[in-house]
Protein backbone atom coordinates (compact mmCIF):
# COMPACT_ATOMS: atom_id res chain seq x y z
CA UNK A 1 0.00 0.00 0.00
CA UNK A 2 1.57 3.43 -1.01
CA UNK A 3 1.74 5.73 1.36
CA UNK A 4 -0.91 8.31 0.92
CA UNK A 5 1.15 11.31 0.87
CA UNK A 6 2.99 9.80 -2.16
CA UNK A 7 -0.17 10.05 -4.49
CA UNK A 8 -1.41 13.02 -6.32
CA UNK A 9 -0.06 16.43 -4.17
CA UNK A 10 0.34 15.12 -1.02
CA UNK A 11 3.94 15.62 -0.77
CA UNK A 12 3.68 16.44 2.94
CA UNK A 13 2.56 13.89 6.06
CA UNK A 14 2.63 15.06 9.13
CA UNK A 15 2.44 12.25 11.88
CA UNK A 16 1.48 12.64 15.60
CA UNK A 17 3.69 10.80 17.64
CA UNK A 18 3.89 9.67 21.67
CA UNK A 19 6.26 8.72 24.05
CA UNK A 20 5.28 5.10 23.07
CA UNK A 21 7.15 5.77 19.61
CA UNK A 22 6.55 3.46 16.84
CA UNK A 23 4.59 1.33 18.52
CA UNK A 24 1.55 3.49 18.74
CA UNK A 25 1.91 4.46 15.43
CA UNK A 26 -0.58 2.98 12.95
CA UNK A 27 -0.06 1.02 9.34
CA UNK A 28 -0.52 4.60 7.40
CA UNK A 29 1.74 6.57 10.04
CA UNK A 30 4.82 3.81 9.77
CA UNK A 31 4.09 3.96 5.83
CA UNK A 32 4.53 8.07 5.39
CA UNK A 33 8.07 8.04 7.90
CA UNK A 34 9.07 5.20 6.57
CA UNK A 35 9.11 6.42 2.25
CA UNK A 36 9.88 10.03 3.03
CA UNK A 37 12.82 11.33 1.73
CA UNK A 38 13.48 13.80 4.59
CA UNK A 39 11.74 13.42 7.91
CA UNK A 40 11.49 16.26 9.82
CA UNK A 41 10.86 16.78 14.06
CA UNK A 42 12.56 17.47 17.29
CA UNK A 43 15.48 15.19 18.11
CA UNK A 44 13.19 13.66 20.44
CA UNK A 45 10.88 12.71 17.77
CA UNK A 46 13.22 11.81 15.27
CA UNK A 47 14.79 9.07 18.06
CA UNK A 48 11.45 7.70 18.81
CA UNK A 49 10.77 6.96 15.03
CA UNK A 50 14.74 6.06 14.39
CA UNK A 51 13.16 2.42 13.71
CA UNK A 52 11.67 3.51 10.60
CA UNK A 53 13.58 6.63 9.22
CA UNK A 54 15.25 5.74 6.32
CA UNK A 55 15.24 9.12 4.38
CA UNK A 56 17.52 12.04 5.24
CA UNK A 57 16.48 13.03 9.15
CA UNK A 58 16.47 16.53 9.64
CA UNK A 59 15.95 18.43 13.16
CA UNK A 60 13.86 21.83 13.41
CA UNK A 61 16.22 24.33 13.49
CA UNK A 62 17.05 26.56 16.97
CA UNK A 63 15.63 28.78 17.17
CA UNK A 64 12.46 27.39 16.14
CA UNK A 65 11.48 28.87 12.25
CA UNK A 66 7.60 29.13 12.14
CA UNK A 67 7.88 30.11 8.52
CA UNK A 68 8.98 26.07 7.95
CA UNK A 69 11.53 27.67 5.45
CA UNK A 70 12.98 24.48 5.34
CA UNK A 71 10.09 22.00 4.97
CA UNK A 72 8.81 24.35 1.95
CA UNK A 73 11.80 24.43 -0.08
CA UNK A 74 11.37 20.77 -0.76
CA UNK A 75 8.01 21.22 -1.91
CA UNK A 76 6.74 17.92 -4.51
CA UNK A 77 9.37 15.73 -2.67
CA UNK A 78 7.94 12.65 -0.17
CA UNK A 79 8.60 14.79 3.50
CA UNK A 80 7.36 13.37 6.71
CA UNK A 81 6.93 16.52 9.58
CA UNK A 82 6.74 14.39 13.29
CA UNK A 83 4.85 16.07 16.32
CA UNK A 84 3.75 15.29 19.67
CA UNK A 85 0.68 14.05 19.42
CA UNK A 86 -2.27 15.95 17.75
CA UNK A 87 -0.23 17.99 15.23
CA UNK A 88 -2.73 21.02 15.62
CA UNK A 89 -3.93 20.92 19.05
CA UNK A 90 -0.89 23.21 20.19
CA UNK A 91 1.45 21.64 17.91
CA UNK A 92 3.83 22.06 14.36
CA UNK A 93 0.70 21.15 12.06
CA UNK A 94 -1.27 24.59 12.74
CA UNK A 95 2.37 26.09 11.42
CA UNK A 96 2.69 23.74 8.25
CA UNK A 97 -0.94 24.58 7.57
CA UNK A 98 -0.48 28.09 7.13
CA UNK A 99 2.17 27.66 4.66
CA UNK A 100 1.24 24.59 2.79
CA UNK A 101 -2.33 24.12 1.36
CA UNK A 102 -4.39 21.33 2.54
CA UNK A 103 -4.65 19.43 -0.78
CA UNK A 104 -0.89 19.43 -0.10
CA UNK A 105 -0.44 17.41 3.41
CA UNK A 106 -2.64 14.47 4.72
CA UNK A 107 -2.14 13.94 8.57
CA UNK A 108 -2.03 11.04 11.47
CA UNK A 109 -3.03 12.48 14.40
CA UNK A 110 -1.81 10.63 18.19
CA UNK A 111 -3.78 11.49 21.21
CA UNK A 112 -2.56 14.78 22.78
CA UNK A 113 -1.02 15.37 25.62
CA UNK A 114 -4.79 16.79 27.04
CA UNK A 115 -6.13 13.87 26.08
CA UNK A 116 -3.77 11.45 27.88
CA UNK A 117 -4.04 13.43 31.00
CA UNK A 118 -8.06 13.87 31.01
CA UNK A 119 -8.15 10.05 30.87
CA UNK A 120 -5.70 9.27 33.49
CA UNK A 121 -7.91 11.59 35.76
CA UNK A 122 -11.32 10.59 34.64
CA UNK A 123 -12.13 14.73 33.69
CA UNK A 124 -14.49 15.61 30.14
CA UNK A 125 -12.14 17.70 28.60
CA UNK A 126 -15.00 19.76 27.12
CA UNK A 127 -15.55 21.17 30.66
CA UNK A 128 -12.17 22.30 31.86
CA UNK A 129 -10.06 24.81 30.38
CA UNK A 130 -6.60 23.69 28.32
CA UNK A 131 -3.72 25.87 27.81
CA UNK A 132 -0.36 25.52 26.78
CA UNK A 133 2.34 27.37 28.71
CA UNK A 134 4.94 25.81 26.25
CA UNK A 135 7.23 28.60 25.42
CA UNK A 136 5.25 31.11 26.48
CA UNK A 137 4.71 33.04 30.34
CA UNK A 138 3.14 31.50 33.17
CA UNK A 139 1.22 34.47 33.60
CA UNK A 140 -1.23 33.35 30.73
CA UNK A 141 -3.21 31.20 33.49
CA UNK A 142 -4.00 33.85 35.66
CA UNK A 143 -7.56 34.62 33.80
CA UNK A 144 -8.41 30.64 34.10
CA UNK A 145 -7.90 31.07 37.97
CA UNK A 146 -11.67 30.88 39.37
CA UNK A 147 -12.92 28.88 42.34
CA UNK A 148 -13.87 25.25 41.72
CA UNK A 149 -12.12 25.07 37.99
CA UNK A 150 -10.03 22.32 36.34
CA UNK A 151 -7.46 23.58 33.83
CA UNK A 152 -4.80 21.34 32.37
CA UNK A 153 -1.75 23.18 30.97
CA UNK A 154 1.02 22.35 28.88
CA UNK A 155 4.53 23.71 30.44
CA UNK A 156 7.94 24.11 28.44
CA UNK A 157 10.47 22.04 31.06
CA UNK A 158 10.79 20.10 34.52
CA UNK A 159 10.58 23.86 35.98
CA UNK A 160 7.36 25.00 35.23
CA UNK A 161 5.20 22.98 37.42
CA UNK A 162 7.35 24.88 40.23
CA UNK A 163 6.46 28.20 38.55
CA UNK A 164 2.64 27.22 38.15
CA UNK A 165 2.80 26.73 42.01
CA UNK A 166 4.77 29.86 42.94
CA UNK A 167 2.03 32.10 41.03
CA UNK A 168 -1.37 30.36 42.53
CA UNK A 169 0.39 30.86 45.91
CA UNK A 170 0.89 34.34 45.13
CA UNK A 171 -2.11 35.34 43.86
CA UNK A 172 -4.07 33.61 46.41
CA UNK A 173 -5.27 30.41 45.43
CA UNK A 174 -2.17 28.56 47.01
CA UNK A 175 -4.57 25.55 48.31
CA UNK A 176 -5.01 24.71 45.04
CA UNK A 177 -4.31 20.75 43.88
CA UNK A 178 -1.81 20.17 41.52
CA UNK A 179 -1.23 16.94 39.62
CA UNK A 180 2.00 16.65 37.64
CA UNK A 181 1.45 14.12 34.67
CA UNK A 182 5.28 13.40 33.15
CA UNK A 183 6.09 11.51 29.91
CA UNK A 184 2.46 10.35 29.43
CA UNK A 185 1.84 7.59 27.10
CA UNK A 186 5.72 6.36 27.46
CA UNK A 187 7.51 3.73 29.64
CA UNK A 188 8.57 6.70 32.50
CA UNK A 189 5.20 7.76 32.93
CA UNK A 190 4.55 9.63 36.55
CA UNK A 191 1.93 11.14 37.89
CA UNK A 192 2.53 12.82 41.54
CA UNK A 193 0.18 15.51 43.00
CA UNK A 194 0.79 18.67 45.60
CA UNK A 195 -0.92 21.74 46.69
CA UNK A 196 0.65 25.15 45.40
CA UNK A 197 1.86 26.09 49.00
CA UNK A 198 3.89 23.54 49.91
CA UNK A 199 4.78 22.15 46.32
CA UNK A 200 8.35 20.41 46.39
CA UNK A 201 8.46 17.32 43.61
CA UNK A 202 11.51 17.13 42.57
CA UNK A 203 13.26 15.59 39.49
CA UNK A 204 10.27 16.57 37.13
CA UNK A 205 10.11 15.47 33.41
CA UNK A 206 10.57 18.32 30.73
CA UNK A 207 7.65 16.13 29.10
CA UNK A 208 4.65 17.56 31.03
CA UNK A 209 1.20 18.55 31.74
CA UNK A 210 -0.04 20.13 34.66
CA UNK A 211 -3.65 19.39 36.25
CA UNK A 212 -5.16 22.27 38.42
CA UNK A 213 -7.74 21.97 40.84
CA UNK A 214 -8.64 25.76 41.43
CA UNK A 215 -9.31 26.68 45.51
CA UNK A 216 -9.60 30.21 46.05
CA UNK A 217 -7.67 31.32 49.53
CA UNK A 218 -9.93 34.19 51.36
CA UNK A 219 -7.76 36.65 49.84
CA UNK A 220 -7.62 35.86 46.00
CA UNK A 221 -9.31 38.07 43.46
CA UNK A 222 -10.18 36.17 40.57
CA UNK A 223 -10.68 38.02 37.74
CA UNK A 224 -13.96 38.62 36.77
CA UNK A 225 -15.58 37.87 33.26
CA UNK A 226 -17.32 41.26 32.83
CA UNK A 227 -16.13 44.61 31.95
CA UNK A 228 -14.28 47.19 33.93
CA UNK A 229 -11.81 45.35 36.84
CA UNK A 230 -11.34 47.37 40.41
CA UNK A 231 -9.24 49.86 39.79
CA UNK A 232 -6.59 48.60 42.21
CA UNK A 233 -6.29 45.41 39.73
CA UNK A 234 -4.21 48.03 37.81
CA UNK A 235 -1.07 49.79 38.77
CA UNK A 236 -1.51 53.62 37.68
CA UNK A 237 -0.52 56.82 38.81
CA UNK A 238 -4.44 58.24 39.13
CA UNK A 239 -4.26 59.44 35.27
CA UNK A 240 -6.41 55.69 34.45
CA UNK A 241 -9.79 55.20 32.42
CA UNK A 242 -11.65 54.40 35.41
CA UNK A 243 -13.93 51.54 36.19
CA UNK A 244 -17.23 52.75 35.66
CA UNK A 245 -16.01 54.59 32.67
CA UNK A 246 -14.09 51.57 30.96
CA UNK A 247 -16.93 49.55 31.26
CA UNK A 248 -19.00 51.51 29.24
CA UNK A 249 -15.79 52.53 26.75
CA UNK A 250 -15.22 48.89 26.49
CA UNK A 251 -19.07 48.00 25.88
CA UNK A 252 -18.69 50.63 22.82
CA UNK A 253 -15.71 49.09 21.24
CA UNK A 254 -17.87 46.04 21.03
CA UNK A 255 -15.28 43.40 21.63
CA UNK A 256 -15.19 41.04 18.84
CA UNK A 257 -13.25 37.35 18.83
CA UNK A 258 -9.77 38.11 17.22
CA UNK A 259 -9.79 41.66 17.11
CA UNK A 260 -7.06 43.97 17.11
CA UNK A 261 -7.08 47.23 19.01
CA UNK A 262 -5.45 50.26 18.88
CA UNK A 263 -5.07 51.96 22.32
CA UNK A 264 -3.80 55.60 21.46
CA UNK A 265 -2.50 56.81 24.92
CA UNK A 266 -2.61 53.87 27.10
CA UNK A 267 -1.40 54.67 30.16
CA UNK A 268 -1.65 51.94 32.53
CA UNK A 269 -3.21 50.07 29.67
CA UNK A 270 -6.28 49.30 31.11
CA UNK A 271 -8.32 49.37 27.84
CA UNK A 272 -5.90 47.28 26.16
CA UNK A 273 -5.96 44.29 28.76
CA UNK A 274 -9.62 44.96 29.34
CA UNK A 275 -9.81 44.05 25.43
CA UNK A 276 -7.42 40.94 25.46
CA UNK A 277 -9.47 39.71 28.71
CA UNK A 278 -12.36 38.98 26.80
CA UNK A 279 -10.57 36.24 25.26
CA UNK A 280 -7.21 34.66 24.04
CA UNK A 281 -7.50 35.44 20.35
CA UNK A 282 -7.95 39.07 21.20
CA UNK A 283 -4.42 41.63 20.53
CA UNK A 284 -4.05 45.14 21.46
CA UNK A 285 -1.25 47.33 20.19
CA UNK A 286 -1.17 50.49 23.46
CA UNK A 287 0.74 53.46 22.06
CA UNK A 288 1.94 55.37 25.16
CA UNK A 289 4.63 57.85 24.98
CA UNK A 290 5.47 58.54 28.70
CA UNK A 291 8.42 55.81 28.98
CA UNK A 292 7.67 55.13 32.89
CA UNK A 293 3.72 54.92 31.70
CA UNK A 294 4.54 52.25 29.11
CA UNK A 295 6.37 50.29 31.56
CA UNK A 296 3.63 50.01 34.39
CA UNK A 297 1.46 49.05 31.39
CA UNK A 298 3.69 46.31 30.28
CA UNK A 299 3.59 44.93 34.31
CA UNK A 300 0.02 45.09 34.46
CA UNK A 301 -0.43 43.01 31.20
CA UNK A 302 1.95 40.52 32.71
CA UNK A 303 0.11 40.41 36.31
CA UNK A 304 -3.36 40.42 34.80
CA UNK A 305 -2.79 37.60 32.53
CA UNK A 306 -1.89 39.29 28.99
CA UNK A 307 1.75 39.35 28.46
CA UNK A 308 0.83 39.46 24.82
CA UNK A 309 -0.23 43.47 24.99
CA UNK A 310 2.09 44.75 22.33
CA UNK A 311 3.75 48.52 23.25
CA UNK A 312 5.07 51.03 21.32
CA UNK A 313 7.02 54.08 22.98
CA UNK A 314 5.93 56.90 20.57
CA UNK A 315 3.36 60.27 20.27
CA UNK A 316 0.57 59.60 17.62
CA UNK A 317 0.35 59.80 15.02
CA UNK A 318 3.94 59.30 14.34
CA UNK A 319 3.90 56.48 16.04
CA UNK A 320 1.01 54.83 13.50
CA UNK A 321 2.45 54.94 10.52
CA UNK A 322 3.71 51.44 10.26
CA UNK A 323 1.48 49.59 12.52
CA UNK A 324 -1.26 46.48 11.85
CA UNK A 325 -4.67 48.12 10.75
CA UNK A 326 -6.85 47.77 13.37
CA UNK A 327 -10.38 46.40 14.07
CA UNK A 328 -11.01 48.95 17.00
CA UNK A 329 -9.55 51.91 18.29
CA UNK A 330 -9.50 53.52 21.66
CA UNK A 331 -8.60 57.54 22.00
CA UNK A 332 -8.13 58.04 25.63
CA UNK A 333 -5.08 60.57 25.48
CA UNK A 334 -3.74 62.91 22.79
CA UNK A 335 -7.10 63.23 20.96
CA UNK A 336 -6.70 67.43 20.85
CA UNK A 337 -3.23 66.72 19.28
CA UNK A 338 -3.11 67.16 15.62
CA UNK A 339 -3.24 64.45 13.09
CA UNK A 340 -4.27 61.47 15.61
CA UNK A 341 -8.04 61.85 15.25
CA UNK A 342 -7.66 61.93 10.98
CA UNK A 343 -4.89 59.02 11.32
CA UNK A 344 -7.08 57.07 13.07
CA UNK A 345 -10.21 57.11 11.17
CA UNK A 346 -7.91 56.60 7.94
CA UNK A 347 -6.42 53.33 9.55
CA UNK A 348 -8.95 51.65 10.90
CA UNK A 349 -10.53 49.08 9.07
CA UNK A 350 -13.94 48.90 7.59
CA UNK A 351 -16.67 48.15 9.34
CA UNK A 352 -13.95 48.87 12.28
CA UNK A 353 -15.04 51.14 15.59
CA UNK A 354 -13.37 53.95 16.91
CA UNK A 355 -13.92 55.57 20.52
CA UNK A 356 -12.40 58.41 21.73
CA UNK A 357 -12.96 59.47 25.56
CA UNK A 358 -12.68 63.80 26.22
CA UNK A 359 -12.56 65.35 29.68
CA UNK A 360 -10.69 68.42 27.93
CA UNK A 361 -13.01 70.64 26.60
CA UNK A 362 -9.95 70.89 23.62
CA UNK A 363 -10.95 67.46 23.19
CA UNK A 364 -14.59 67.74 23.83
CA UNK A 365 -14.19 70.92 20.72
CA UNK A 366 -12.36 68.05 18.17
CA UNK A 367 -15.27 65.50 19.26
CA UNK A 368 -18.32 67.96 18.42
CA UNK A 369 -16.40 68.67 15.05
CA UNK A 370 -15.72 64.97 14.19
CA UNK A 371 -19.29 64.32 14.85
CA UNK A 372 -20.48 66.88 12.69
CA UNK A 373 -18.79 66.60 9.95
CA UNK A 374 -18.84 62.67 10.16
CA UNK A 375 -21.41 61.40 12.29
CA UNK A 376 -21.55 58.69 14.64
CA UNK A 377 -22.97 58.91 18.63
CA UNK A 378 -22.03 61.33 21.04
CA UNK A 379 -22.79 61.07 24.90
CA UNK A 380 -21.61 62.42 27.78
CA UNK A 381 -20.62 60.05 31.05
CA UNK A 382 -21.09 61.85 34.32
CA UNK A 383 -20.55 59.59 37.62
CA UNK A 384 -20.67 60.00 41.30
CA UNK A 385 -19.98 58.43 44.08
CA UNK A 386 -20.61 58.60 47.75
CA UNK A 387 -18.11 59.78 49.84
CA UNK A 388 -17.47 61.51 53.60
CA UNK A 389 -18.43 64.47 54.17
CA UNK A 390 -17.65 65.24 57.61
CA UNK A 391 -19.15 62.76 59.63
CA UNK A 392 -22.03 61.96 56.81
CA UNK A 393 -21.85 60.79 53.22
CA UNK A 394 -22.50 62.54 50.11
CA UNK A 395 -22.24 62.84 46.11
CA UNK A 396 -18.76 63.88 44.85
CA UNK A 397 -19.55 64.40 40.99
CA UNK A 398 -16.37 62.95 38.85
CA UNK A 399 -15.18 65.04 35.65
CA UNK A 400 -17.51 64.50 33.11
CA UNK A 401 -16.66 62.22 29.99
CA UNK A 402 -17.66 62.98 26.43
CA UNK A 403 -17.21 59.93 24.42
CA UNK A 404 -17.76 60.09 20.61
CA UNK A 405 -18.53 56.62 18.73
CA UNK A 406 -18.01 55.83 15.45
CA UNK A 407 -18.52 53.29 12.44
CA UNK A 408 -16.70 52.75 10.11
CA UNK A 409 -19.04 51.34 7.37
CA UNK A 410 -17.30 50.07 3.94
CA UNK A 411 -18.82 52.74 1.52
CA UNK A 412 -17.55 55.53 3.72
CA UNK A 413 -13.95 57.73 2.90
Amino acid sequence: MSPEHATGNRWLSIVGIGEDGVAGLGDNAKQAIASAAFVFGGKRHLALAEALISGEARPWSVPFDPTMADVVALRGKPVCALASGDPFFFGVGVNLSRVVSRDEYVTYPAPSSFSLAASRLGWALQDIEAVSLHGRPTSLIRPLLHPARRILALTSDGRGPAELARLLAGTGFSTSHLTVLEALGGENERIRSAQAFQFALSDVSDLNVVAIEVKADAEAQPLPLASGLEDDFFEHDGQMTKREIRALTLSALAPRRGGLLWDIGAGSGSIGIEWMLRHPSMRTIAIEADPVRADRARKNANSLGVPGLQLVEGTAPTALADLEAPDAIFIGGGGSDDGVLETAMDRLKPRGRLVANAVTLETEKVLLEARAQFGGRLVRLQLSRAEPVGSMQGWRPAMPVTQWTWHKDRMVR
